[in-house]
């Protein structure tokens, strides 16, 4: 067996922790291979990156996620018992109740509840001297996730509920303060998720006929296991918050878009009359280019060789979803943002994969990625033809060492009008059939 390349320092977390999305990325040019062996919290960990890598980790059930990853940030972005913490047919099971959410129809629906809440923001919008659109578009995305997925939200609940979910995400790739706050706060959404859960299967919370299998709180809430089960309250709870907070967290995506259009003027232009198939390019190239999570653990639980290199049964192993983002062995001049690189180009199954890859049924890639591309989608389309802004002087730079990363202002607009009478909400969904590996 091939030895693998080791890192020199005896442990490499506070580097970790002051590389954030570079780590990886910077071992792997310096040791000439897209692996090596370190130390992070005084544990043995394998890093790897590129789309040969990703193949090898996306593997169905090669590995899992138990143990792979800080409890902090496990309890932040998954917790215990849900589905991506799952193994083997457990996990499949779980994952096609997800996945039924996912149906083209029901994505665009909670489209149209993005298109409906940004619209009823945009007189605030236009009366306030300045908009900090990371947190607008939070608070519009927490709003329609919750009407879409069957989940009662008064006035006064919306506000708490979004800065709850946005502690979680802005808490989960961090040490100290941040992160405590972020699960401080999770345990005011826990009851109140565990609440809602309860109402349903109490009857005192009842969905139209023939609508409620389409509403994530009704299906997790009836949702039996390979026992025949229903699944235990507390985890019912962790899963609808799994499928509230990643659209919550969309935002970033959504400022990112925004960051490109003014970073970028002829993608604007370009954007106003472009082909459905065009505006995908762009979202692609924005989840391509810019920071979302930077890397995804796991433990191995069947031993197996790959280069000539052994891994046995509870190897931790990182891979590197940022660097495969900007491996130029994949992206021809990675560090420009180019959408016409998708032109005539179907990303590969472990080429694209900010948000995971191989297969949504069988592995673990992010069963929301769908929504993802069609929410960004629909806020281009709000950006571009609905309205007009300023974006004023301030600090767009993104610290790659604060996961997850923001523009440090968190993008500030000025000047809100309306551009023009609103139109068709969006596109129709591009075959989203051909994605579902």
């Amino acid at each position: 067996m091939h030895p693998i390349p080791r890192d020199a320092s005896p442990d490499s977390t506070l580097a970790l922790l002051s590389e954030g999305y570079r780590f990886v990325m910077n071992r792997c040019e310096r040791h000439g291979s897209d692996i090596f062996e370190t130390r992070l919290m005084l544990r043995k960990a394998i890093c790897v990156m590129g789309e040969e890598a990703a193949g090898m980790f996306y593997e169905p059930d090669r590995f899992t996620r138990k143990g792979a990853m800080p409890i902090t940030t496990l309890m932040l972005l998954q917790d215990r018992g849900a589905a991506q913490t799952l193994d083997g047919e457990a996990h499949r099971w779980r994952k096609r109740m997800l996945m039924a959410l996912m149906e083209p129809e029901n994505i665009r629906r909670l489209c149209g509840e993005v298109a409906a809440e940004w619209r009823a923001a945009l007189p605030g919008w236009e009366r306030a001297e300045r908009v900090v659109l990371l947190d607008a578009v939070r608070a519009i995305l927490c709003r329609a996730v919750c009407r879409w997925a069957g989940v009662p939200l008064t006035e006064e609940e919306a506000g708490p509920r979004t800065a709850e979910f946005a502690a979680m995400i802005d808490g989960a790739g961090a040490v100290g303060p941040r992160n405590w706050r972020g699960l401080l706060l999770r345990t005011r959404t826990e009851r109140w998720a565990r609440g809602l859960i309860e109402d349903v299967r109490a009857g005192r919370l009842v969905m139209t006929e023939g609508d409620a299998e389409r509403r994530a709180l009704h299906a997790i809430a009836t949702h039996r296991g390979l026992d025949g089960n229903r699944l235990d309250t507390v985890t019912a709870s962790v899963e609808l918050i799994n499928i509230l907070r990643p659209v919550v967290a969309i935002a970033q995506y959504v400022v990112f878009a925004a960051m490109a259009l003014h970073e970028h003027p002829e993608q604007r232009a370009a954007l106003q009359d472009a082909s459905p198939e065009e505006v995908e390019h762009f979202v692609q190239e924005v989840r391509r280019f810019y920071p979302f999570f930077p890397l995804v653990a796991g433990r191995v639980r069947t031993p197996f060789d790959w280069r000539g290199h052994r891994f046995a049964e509870g190897t931790w192993v990182l891979l590197d979803l940022y660097g495969t983002c900007h491996d130029p062995r994949i992206w021809n001049d990675p560090e420009r943002f180019r959408p016409e690189r998708f032109r005539g180009r179907e990303p590969g199954a472990f080429a694209l994969i900010p948000q995971g890859g191989g297969g949504h049924l069988r592995g673990h890639r992010c069963a929301g990625e769908w929504i993802t591309i069609e929410v960004v989608k629909t806020a281009l389309r709000l950006l571009t033809r609905e309205m007009r802004y300023s974006v004023p002087a301030q600090d767009l730079a993104l610290d790659l060492w604060r996961m997850p990363a923001v523009p440090r202002s968190r993008f500030v607009i000025t000047d809100v009008a309306p551009r023009r009478k609103a139109d068709a909400v969006l596109d129709p969904p591009v075959a989203l059939s051909r994605r579902a590996h």
